[in-house]
């Protein structure tokens, strides 16, 4: 890859640039319309620029923090000798290391959250947290294709998006309390699914998602 094309383009920039005017911004506006027309104003933009940068407004914006709070995860992640850790070590460090992303920009994050809970927003919600999990099941050395890729981005989806919740309105200790308990959880249903012989049936299923995915 070329230096050129490892560069984001205006695109990119400028979604970062509008993103870093809209967190300060966000504790008095909310996830709002509102939001993106002050934040583009103080970013040079008008609003047809801005619409055509986030199409889906809002939505867009959160999305837009969340990838950023992944990325600032994995960055903290890159500090660690991944290859000394256990699975569940990893797991747990993955998670902790989103969490405090997300508390890094608390009444950004607390927006989107209440943004997301709202009902036209869960599946915005379930891709986001799905998109979170994926990336520190990668980073911890996931290679699966089969029905495990899909089970396990599930399973950590459902520890995710509670313990972010906890980590930004109840503190951190209680949310680490509540990953660490459940990721015991998750060790334990793994180690009893490997026991198992896959159905034919869901084999088959698991086979055809992956080929959709992989292909």
């Amino acid at each position: 890859m070329t230096a050129s094309a490892a560069k984001p383009d205006w695109a990119d920039r400028t979604e970062q640039r509008l993103l870093d005017a809209a967190i300060p911004r966000v504790a008095d506006l909310g996830m709002t319309p509102a939001l993106l027309k002050d934040a583009g104003a103080a970013c040079g933009l008008s609003e047809g620029d801005v619409g055509l940068l986030l199409p889906n407004g809002p939505s867009d914006l959160v999305a837009l923090l969340s990838r950023r709070h992944d990325d600032k995860a994995l960055q903290t992640l890159t500090e660690l000798d991944a290859a000394t850790l256990k699975i569940r070590e990893k797991i747990a460090c993955g998670v902790s290391a989103r969490l405090e992303a997300a508390a890094a920009d608390m009444d950004a994050s607390k927006r989107a959250a209440g943004f997301l809970s709202l009902p036209q927003n869960l599946n915005l919600a379930a891709r986001l947290t799905w998109e979170s999990a994926d990336q520190i099941w990668r980073w911890a050395g996931d290679t699966a294709t089969d029905e495990n890729h899909y089970s396990k981005r599930t399973i950590l989806s459902g520890i995710l998006a509670p313990a972010i919740t906890m980590r930004l309105f109840d503190g951190r200790e209680p949310a680490e309390a509540f990953v660490a308990a459940r990721i015991e959880n998750v060790m334990a249903f793994e180690k009893w699914k490997a026991g198992l012989k896959v159905s034919e049936p869901l084999k088959a299923a698991a086979e055809a998602l992956a080929k959709m995915r992989y292909r």
